[in-house]
């Protein structure tokens, strides 16, 4: 029973593999706890790379914003010349009836184009390059959300891996510790309680691992979606997750958003785009014109006819049509105003919620390393040494497990949080802090 003691204190403070990534190193670290996983860990930066690729909602934004940017050559060259064809014949409306006898009947060939007010085309084109601007915007929001997305669904499938592995070694310890309580009540040194709280410990293992398996399903769905691959396809097995640090501060971070934040940019271009739609309505108080050219070509024996033609629009209904719609374009631009002012207030809430969940993270992992792991990691040992000698109770021995088993899963789970915190962050400002 001392061999089997000894061989379970052993295995809860024995390291499962080498420290990874850029976390501290040393003895009582939790990475130095890290399972190592049976199957191929697929690398953050090849699924980052794939869902840049395979994505639809990128496809379908990069095609949107590539649609907009045909869009300002249409609308701001003139509209297609027309070109007139007359025949007029006299007496008789068979074609070229007396075209010889009479200076009347004659075949024409005409051109006319229509002249918006000058500067209207601009303005429109204008318009539509912003409206392009906000469609690229609009994409690059798109692929940050991607990118944050997988990274997030990543560290916390790593997470549910690490939990699950720890699960699965802790199922192991609990097996001997029951043996170990069956054999101190044969012999009359224990209670049949101890067994039944050893069983009901295991018991409740196998919950958690029966939802930790279910979250992991969800997990790959996740990633799955976002890569654009089908459900059906191998699933991923994520690195364990490595703490990354914290290296701006706030207020630099929120001074970013104005500037690097794709969100308040597309607002800024939706600006842009109503101020050029504000000036194309005022514009259109102001006439349009129209200029048309026609040659006439009698018999031989009569002179061809030439007519020149300039016509202009009476904008006679501006009550009805162009103070409403400028009216409309300025409450359109005092909209996207307001609208940017918003996004700018609402991406900085934003920031600061997640720059305040990832350095609160960050300090309960160094919590976890320096102070929590080790402790509970030390409690249980002395507490194995305590029951075998009789000095504790089964169910004090039970709790120091429980312990161990909580925190070591919790220790992961802040730390797939605080990368998900800091991949938020990063869609926010472009910048990894």
């Amino acid at each position: 029973m001392s061999t089997v003691l000894f061989v379970l204190a052993f295995l809860v403070a024995a390291p499962q593999g080498r420290p990874q990534g850029n976390a501290p190193t040393g003895d009582t670290t939790a990475e130095s706890q890290i399972v190592p996983s049976p199957a191929v860990e697929t690398p953050l930066d090849d699924l980052l790379a794939e869902a840049a690729r395979n994505n639809p909602d990128i496809q379908a934004a990069e095609q949107t914003w590539q649609a907009s940017t045909q869009v300002p050559s249409q609308v701001s060259t003139l509209p297609d010349p027309e070109i007139t064809v007359q025949h007029m014949a006299v007496g008789s409306p068979i074609p070229f009836w007396h075209f010889t006898t009479s200076n009347f009947a004659y075949v024409g060939l005409g051109v006319s184009e229509h002249l918006p007010f000058p500067g209207k085309l601009a303005l429109r084109g204008r318009a539509a390059a912003q409206a392009s601007r906000e469609a690229h915007a609009a994409l690059e929001a798109v692929q940050r959300r991607v990118r944050a997305d997988l990274k997030d669904a990543y560290a916390q499938l790593g997470a549910v891996q690490q939990a699950l592995a720890i699960l699965t070694r802790d199922q192991q310890l609990l097996d001997q510790v029951e043996q170990i309580a069956e054999a101190r009540y044969r012999v009359g040194q224990g209670d049949q309680q101890s067994v039944l709280e050893a069983q009901l410990q295991r018991t409740k293992i196998l919950r958690d691992e029966a939802l930790r398996r279910q979250d992991r399903e969800t997990l790959e769905a996740q990633l799955k979606q976002v890569l654009g691959r089908s459900q059906d396809s191998p699933d991923v097995t994520a690195a364990p997750p490595v703490e990354t640090r914290l290296g701006t501060d706030l207020t630099t971070l929120l001074h970013q958003v104005a500037t690097d934040d794709p969100a308040v940019l597309g607002r800024q271009a939706a600006i842009g785009a109503g101020e050029a739609r504000v000036a194309i309505a005022r514009k259109d108080f102001n006439p349009d014109f129209t200029a048309a050219f026609m040659w006439q070509h009698t018999a031989p024996a009569f002179p061809d006819y030439y007519m020149f033609t300039f016509g202009v629009s009476v904008p006679v209904f501006q009550g009805r049509r162009q103070a409403p719609a400028l009216a409309e374009a300025t409450a359109q631009l005092a909209s996207a105003r307001a609208g940017y002012t918003s996004q700018v207030q609402m991406a900085q809430a934003a920031l600061r919620d997640r720059f305040a969940r990832a350095q609160t993270s960050a300090r309960l992992l160094t919590m976890y390393r320096e102070g929590l792991l080790p402790q509970a990691r030390a409690a249980f040992q002395a507490g194995l040494a305590s029951y075998q000698s009789g000095r504790l109770d089964f169910q004090s021995l039970i709790d120091s497990f429980s312990d161990v088993l909580t925190l070591d899963t919790a220790y992961w789970q802040t730390l797939a949080d605080h990368n998900s915190a800091v991949a938020r962050i990063e869609q926010i400002t472009g910048v990894t802090p």
